[in-house]
């Protein structure tokens, strides 16, 4: 298969991949209405085309939390990315390396911190979910500043887990799962090879490093559900504020007196983002949603945002809402399950051909002029 676009990446996973795991990183919440709503949305946005600029000089990079990027672009946390290609977070992490920019380890990564920060050459992110086990906490906290992680990026719109309808149907969860996910195995034989066999262990890495046994995939819905927090509120994320030296980023932010609350608390950046469409049903896509916060708090801390970017014009579109850079999920994975870590490279290398074009076409030579006045009209 020719890849010529970001988008091509998804067909190529969906054959290579057994389907319990192409549906759970595919899949949203309910009837998935937000998770269309956000990929819609985002395309609907119109950009202001502007010419004879005299754009033969441009500048994608950024600094975010202190850290210079090549252009305004994280991979975000994913759980189980080591499912998708052998060692995956490993592969993923020195891909978005290579090309400058930071990959986010999620806290039910198949790989531990400690075999990931080693593997790369710049500090990457850590995600860290609300969870009743504290001693978990702190000791993943301890783990992740001990390997020189950078940025905490705290997710805080899953004090439960969301209604995923799909993953019952796939396999990941519901009756005779580990059976069907073991038959689906057997017809995908390369996935098989390269990653169930060759990929092992397929525990959850940081949480098995804290238990002292392996936390397989059977045990991964359970031990989620057992452990997100309904409770917590904004007074519980102070010891982890004060425990944490680094930059620390609030993900999950749809709602711009939420975003007021994370300035108050003291959060360096917020996370404009609705899970990927894989939480609430029905709310407000991330595009439709970002410019009211950014008119909210722009001036008070680095707002980022996710959900629905699929290519580098979608890039621009956060941009020009409000945000100061871009979380990216679904698209790496796809990449990293299509064709490895080579996959991301040539993902992240078609965004930033793309966010090029994007900029050249808009007159805005470089990230600093890149506002309002590039869209044609509000969403």
């Amino acid at each position: 298969m020719i890849i010529s676009s970001p988008t091509d990446f998804r067909a190529q996973a969906q054959r290579r991949l057994p389907p319990f795991l192409f549906h759970y990183i595919d899949g949203g919440a309910y009837a998935e209405e937000t998770l269309g709503r956000n990929v819609q949305d985002l395309a609907g946005i119109a950009l202001r085309q502007r010419v004879l600029s005299d754009m033969s000089s441009l500048d994608l990079g950024v600094e975010l939390f202190g850290e210079k990027l090549s252009m305004p672009v994280a991979l975000a946390p994913v759980g189980l990315t080591g499912m998708y290609a052998r060692r995956g977070e490993v592969q993923a992490a020195r891909a978005a390396d290579r090309h400058g920019v930071p990959f986010t380890l999620s806290t039910v990564s198949v790989c531990p911190i400690e075999e990931v920060a080693p593997a790369i050459g710049r500090p990457m992110w850590f995600q860290l979910y609300v969870l009743r086990d504290r001693g978990f906490m702190k000791s993943v906290l301890e783990r992740a500043l001990a390997a020189g992680c950078s940025t905490l990026v705290f997710t805080v719109d899953m004090p439960v887990p969301g209604a995923r309808y799909r993953d019952a149907h796939s396999g990941m969860s519901g009756p005779r799962a580990a059976l069907r996910r073991y038959g689906q195995a057997l017809r995908r034989p390369h996935w098989s090879l390269d990653v169930g066999l060759r990929g092992r262990p397929h525990d959850l890495g940081n949480v098995s490093r804290y238990l002292g046994r392996a936390v397989q995939l059977e045990d991964y819905i359970g031990w989620l559900g057992a452990n997100f927090d309904p409770s917590i509120s904004w007074k519980d994320l102070q010891w982890i504020r004060d425990f944490w030296p680094g930059a620390m980023v609030i993900k999950g932010i749809l709602d711009p007196e939420d975003a007021r609350e994370a300035v108050r608390f003291g959060a360096d950046g917020i996370v404009v983002s609705n899970h990927g469409g894989r939480q609430l049903d029905g709310v407000l896509s991330s595009a439709r949603a970002l410019p009211a916060i950014a008119d909210a708090v722009q001036d008070d801390l680095s707002i980022l945002a996710d959900s629905g970017v699929r290519n580098g014009l979608d890039v621009l579109r956060m941009l020009a809402l409000g945000a100061r850079g871009v979380l990216i999920g679904r698209p790496f994975v796809y990449a990293l399950a299509a064709a490895g870590g080579a996959g991301v490279s040539l993902l992240l290398e078609l965004m930033e051909k793309e966010l090029r074009v994007a900029m050249t076409l808009t007159g805005t030579r470089s990230l600093s002029q890149v506002g309002r006045d590039c869209l044609a009209a509000l969403p």
